[in-house]
C-alpha cells in the first residue's frame, strides 16, 4: 500500500503537464476533490468524524492546511518552469530542511552524519539544478527551482506543524487539512485567474479528477492504510520511491533529458537524504 502511494505521487507532475490550468485553480480543485473523496471513503466505512479530537487541534489544522494549499501552488508552478526531474528533487529537499529545524522547532538532537548528508544534498542539488554547467537552459529554469524550493519549505513546515497535532485519526486529520487548503486556495484563485476564459474538455476532467481522486484521495487513504502496519523509518525511507518514480517517468514519457552530472547530483540527492534517515547504531 505505501509503495503504492508512493508510485501515484511520482506520477504527478506527468499529469500536471497535460493539464492547461493555472496552478492555483489545479490547486483548489486537488483539494477539494480530495476532501470530498475521504468523506465518502469514512461513509463507506460507517466512521465519524471525531469533531473534539478536530477542536483540540483546529488552529494547527487550519494553519497546516493553507501551507498544504500554498505548497500545491509553488510545486505546480515549477513543473512548468522546469523539467518535473528538477521540480520533483528541488521539492524534496524538504526532508533536509527539516533536519535542520527540528533542533529548534521540536528539541531533536542534530547530529554530524546528518550534518554531512546535508552539505551532500546541498551540492548535488547544484548539479541536478543546472546552475553550472552546459545543461543550465536559462532564467526560466531559475523560477522553476525557485518554486521548487519553495513548495519544499511549505511542505517542510507542514511535516513539522504534524509533530505538534495529536490525538486525532488520521483520516480526520486528512479530511481538515485538505479541506482547510482548499479554501484558502480559492481566494487566491478567484483573484489572480479569470476562470471564464478557461476551456473544460472531457480530457481536461479527466486529467483534474484522476489528480484529485487518485493523487489525493486514494493515495492518501492508502498512505494513512499503511501506516498502522509500517514503522515510521520505514514509512520515512519508501518515500523517496516517489522522486525516482517522477525521474525516470520524465525521462521516458516526457523525453526529458538527464545528463551525466544531473544523474550525479541525483544520486547524491536521493543518497544523502536516505542515509540521513537511518538509525543511529548501537554502540
Amino acid at each position: 500500500m505505501l509503495i503504492s502511494a508512493m508510485f501515484i505521487w511520482g506520477t504527478i507532475g506527468i499529469f500536471r503537464k497535460y493539464i492547461p490550468l493555472p496552478s492555483s485553480t489545479l490547486a483548489f480543485v486537488r483539494g477539494f476533490i480530495g476532501t470530498i473523496f475521504l468523506i465518502l471513503l469514512i461513509l463507506v466505512k460507517r466512521e465519524k468524524i471525531q469533531w473534539s479530537a478536530v477542536k483540540a487541534n483546529l488552529f494547527m489544522l487550519i494553519a497546516s492546511g493553507s501551507f498544504i494549499g500554498f505548497n500545491w501552488i509553488l510545486l505546480f508552478e515549477s513543473y512548468r518552469y522546469t523539467s518535473v526531474a528538477t521540480a520533483t528533487l528541488c521539492y524534496y529537499m524538504a526532508p533536509i530542511i527539516v533536519i535542520l529545524a527540528s533542533p529548534f522547532a521540536l528539541k531533536e538532537k542534530l547530529t554530524v552524519k546528518k550534518l554531512i548528508c546535508v552539505a551532500v544534498a546541498l551540492s548535488g542539488m547544484v548539479l541536478v539544478s543546472g546552475v553550472i554547467g552546459v545543461e543550465f537552459t536559462g532564467a526560466g529554469e531559475f523560477k522553476g527551482i525557485f518554486f521548487g524550493l519553495g513548495a519544499a519549505l511549505f511542505y517542510a513546515t507542514v511535516m513539522l506543524m504534524n509533530q505538534k497535532i495529536r490525538n486525532i485519526p488520521a483520516y480526520d486529520k486528512t479530511i481538515m487539512q485538505l479541506a482547510s487548503a482548499a479554501i484558502v486556495v480559492l481566494p487566491y484563485t478567484l483573484l489572480t485567474e479569470d476562470l471564464t476564459g478557461i476551456t473544460y474538455t472531457p480530457f481536461i476532467i479527466l486529467m483534474i479528477l484522476i489528480l484529485g481522486i487518485v493523487h489525493t484521495g486514494i493515495a492518501y487513504a492508502l498512505y494513512f492504510g499503511s501506516m498502522d502496519n509500517l514503522k515510521a523509518q520505514t514509512i520515512a525511507l519508501f518515500s523517496y520511491i516517489d522522486p525516482i518514480t517522477a525521474i525516470i517517468l520524465s525521462a521516458t514519457l516526457l523525453r526529458e533529458g538527464m545528463g551525466a552530472m544531473e544523474a550525479v547530483g541525483a544520486v547524491l540527492v536521493l543518497g544523502a537524504t536516505i542515509v540521513s534517515e537511518l538509525p543511529e547504531k548501537k554502540k
